[in-house]
């Protein structure tokens, strides 16, 4: 078996918490565990087709992720209507079409809305595939382009980048612009759309008052019920009604959008896709526990730590499995498999042991089954690849030289992922 030796780097935030908790770093302390199978129901029939996976298996899958991962997103019965606030062709330099569009998610102005900033490549005589993920702090921070309207809602004060009393100021400007090569994507043929996450929940640790949730209470509710969306979920709804605009915009391939997300917001890309199948793709970045690594390892980030440190993030039935993952019915390997039969790719860092990259490429492998269902290949290969050595079947995987983190090296193999699966043909 390949063995590939990596340098532990955690962020200083988490590293009082990491090392009180003796979190494990060594594969030789990994339990011993058992993975449930994909294609077994759970009345145990096996699942023999695709028609069975599509019908009976899938459905129970992702009920299960709904109550006791991630939660379930509110019965959406709202007008939403979108509102074009600016738009600018020959934008950078003239290489691209830029439009701001506001969604107003209950219909009135008065209610709560998202911004989605989109980059369109100029020029094009046919609607163009799209890139679309959230970001951190604010849709100014991935280019420094002086159009781009400021968040106006709660923003993580990061002095860094100059933003202080939870508001962003203009000196955020492109300040993860190396995070987001949009000029790199527009020369590829392909859109970019982003979308700040705190417009549709901020992540506050555990406040449950000033992002979507509220607008979804029962009389009195004051916190969402066990089995309700976490932030997590939120946040992939968000995206989801960012896909009802873009059915909606002749511009875009709608049916060639591609959900990336990096971190929390890589784990909030695969449940989007998992519970979209409007999107063509699904792609993690560096999304460990909770995203594509598989929990039953207990290998870095486990179920305890990321529900101590984030309670907000998964619903409240997800704490019954702190330090009992053994228990879960499924694991991550079945989240990757919901994108089945569309592509999906897993991106891990080398220096990244707490997002487990050996667990991420194992859960990649472990879905592969149920492509094969579709008469797909899934991951094309039995071992964990070389660092830098990119392995694409309908399941990509690569492991890069790094940290925490999305670099060009990262988006171009999503690129290239892509154009292999037809996205920008």
């Amino acid at each position: 078996m390949n063995r590939i030796f990596v340098l532990i780097v955690l962020i200083s935030a988490r590293v009082p918490f990491a090392q009180s908790n003796n979190v494990n770093y060594d594969e030789a302390k990994v339990p011993v565990f058992d993975l449930p199978d994909p294609l077994i129901l759970a009345d145990e029939t096996p699942v023999l087709s695709s028609q069975i996976w599509l019908e009976k298996k899938r459905p129970e899958i992702l009920t299960y992720f709904e109550e006791q991962v991630y939660g379930r997103a509110p019965r959406w019965e709202h007008q939403i209507t979108f509102q074009i606030r600016e738009q600018q062709r020959g934008a950078l330099d003239g290489t691209a079409l830029r439009r701001q569009v506001r969604i107003y998610l209950l219909g009135s102005t008065s209610g709560p809305f998202i911004d989605l900033l989109i980059y369109l490549p100029a020029g094009l005589d046919k609607p163009a595939p799209l890139f679309v993920g959230l970001n951190f702090y604010g849709n100014q921070t991935i280019i420094d382009d002086p159009a781009i309207f400021l968040p106006e809602s709660w923003v993580d004060n990061e002095p860094e980048y100059g933003i202080t009393d939870h508001k962003a100021t203009e000196a955020s400007r492109g300040v993860r612009e190396y995070r987001w090569p949009v000029r790199q994507i527009l020369a590829r043929g392909y859109g970019v759309a982003a979308i700040y996450y705190g417009d549709i929940d901020p992540d506050d640790e555990g406040r449950f008052d000033n992002g979507i949730h509220p607008w979804f209470y029962q009389p009195g509710q004051t916190h969402p019920a066990a089995d309700e969306w976490g932030a997590i979920a939120a946040w992939a709804w968000g995206l989801s009604r960012a896909m009802d605009y873009f059915q909606l915009d002749a511009d875009i391939a709608a049916d060639r959008v591609i959900v990336m997300g990096h971190s929390r917001l890589g784990k909030t890309a695969l449940w989007a896709g998992a519970t979209d199948q409007r999107f063509a793709m699904a792609i993690s970045n560096n999304s460990g526990c909770g995203g594509a690594a598989l929990s039953k390892r207990r290998f870095g980030e486990t179920v305890k730590i990321i529900n101590t440190v984030f309670p907000h993030w998964f619903c409240d039935n997800f704490n019954a499995f702190n330090d009992q993952e053994e228990k879960l019915e499924v694991d991550q390997h079945e989240l990757i498999a919901l994108m089945a039969p569309r592509p999906v790719y897993v991106a891990s860092a080398q220096d990244d042991l707490w997002a487990d990259p050996r667990g991420e490429f194992l859960a990649a492998q472990a879905a592969s089954p149920v492509y094969q269902l579709f008469g797909l290949q899934g991951l094309p290969t039995e071992e964990m690849p070389a660092v830098n050595t990119p392995v694409m079947g309908t399941i990509g995987y690569h492991i890069r030289t790094g940290v925490h983190d999305v670099t060009l090296y990262d988006w171009e193999q999503f690129m290239h992922f892509a154009d292999l699966h037809g996205m920008n043909r």
